[in-house]
């Protein structure tokens, strides 16, 4: 059953708005029809009294719950749909190419649909994406020392002054400046916990959150600014790196990160940083007892509003901080997930230090 998420009745508001944030963190077995289902099942939602809410289709199928088979409860709910993971791999293949809804239409997909499915995950359409990386991609020719009428044409551009256009909208800089430039690369990574945004350079990651943080889209405007940077999809080894990290860590492989985090707060800030990540997986500390160990006793309040900047969510493990009473405090994530990362980490810490040892 439930380790500690929200009670019952919340659950059930949530699966009542079929609300996605849920979606591979909760399964509803349903008594009168022995079914079980995602929450975000297009069915009809049964009374509350008549649902039992399991934390894994294993619990389910042990109670005697038979999957669903309009959510299919059994897939990986939270796996790139084959829709977007065919047009991401056909972008990477062809980065200079310009898809047209024609194109989109001979391959059996409907561009609505595209359209629909990239809004929802990437926060744009499929071929503001495609546009986003043919720029991306000029911009790495740039910088690896190409010409930019060579840039031009590899990212699918006929006009030399629709390029520049372009390129200085997107980048602040004209193409001949670019390689004074600068750029971080974006990703969406599935999580059991659901999808987080992770941005890196080539070494550095600079900002991992959950997509549902609230202001994200301001938090990462904020950040770019910080930088004087462009932030657009693409792929680094940072990016490779916080990808197989995060899921060592939810397979309970390993509970520790060697991604290098990119220093973007002030000393204070990167101080109490820093001491978060000598928290052990696990473990728990108050806000006074970081303050204290940084050797600044009466800056709880400060502390604390440095965890709230915090943007790299896990990494630096701000979710192993609580209140001076013990009891879970904000968390940008949301509580239940605070406490899903402590259970999951206090359930693994014992197997992976005897793997270790």
């Amino acid at each position: 059953m439930l380790n500690r998420l929200p009670d019952h009745e919340t659950l059930y508001a949530h699966i009542l708005r079929r609300d996605p944030e849920m979606d591979g963190v909760i399964y509803v077995g349903v008594k009168t029809t022995r079914i079980f289902c995602r929450p975000v099942c297009p069915a009809r939602t049964p009374l509350s009294k008549n649902i039992i809410f399991y934390s894994s289709p294993d619990e389910a199928l042990a109670a005697g719950f038979r999957p669903c088979k309009r959510c299919r409860p059994l897939d990986d709910p939270n796996a790139p749909g084959v829709l977007i993971d065919k047009l991401l791999a056909l972008v990477e293949e062809e980065p200079s190419r310009k898809w047209s809804e024609e194109d989109l239409r001979e391959m059996g997909i409907e561009p609505a649909t595209a359209r629909r499915h990239f809004q929802r995950r990437f926060d744009m359409s499929f071929s503001q994406y495609a546009r986003a990386r043919r720029l991306g991609h000029a911009f790495n020719t740039i910088r690896k020392g190409e010409s930019v009428i060579e840039a031009q044409l590899d990212a699918g551009f006929d006009s030399g002054s629709g390029f520049r256009e372009a390129f200085a909208k997107t980048f602040g800089e004209a193409p001949n400046r670019a390689r004074a430039a600068r750029a971080f690369a974006m990703d969406w990574i599935d999580t059991p916990l659901g999808p987080m945004l992770a941005v890196a350079d080539e070494a550095h990651l600079h900002m991992l959150e959950f997509i549902e943080r609230r202001k994200l889209r301001e938090h990462v405007e904020r950040y770019r600014r910080q930088f004087n940077a462009t932030v657009l999809p693409g792929e680094t080894r940072a990016l490779k790196l916080i990808r197989q990290e995060l899921a060592d860590y939810f397979a309970g492989r390993s509970l520790t990160f060697t991604s290098h985090i990119a220093g973007a707060g002030s000393d204070f800030q990167n101080e109490v940083w820093d001491e978060l990540r000598r928290i052990p997986p696990g473990a728990t500390r108050s806000y006074q007892e970081i303050a204290q160990r940084i050797g600044r006793p009466t800056a709880m309040r400060a502390v604390a509003n440095a965890n709230r900047l915090n943007r790299c969510a896990i990494i630096l493990p701000c979710h192993r901080v609580i209140g001076a009473d013990g009891t879970l405090t904000g968390y940008a994530g949301g509580l239940w997930r605070k406490q899903w990362l402590l259970d999951h980490e206090r359930r693994h810490a014992g197997d992976w230090d005897r793997a270790g040892a």
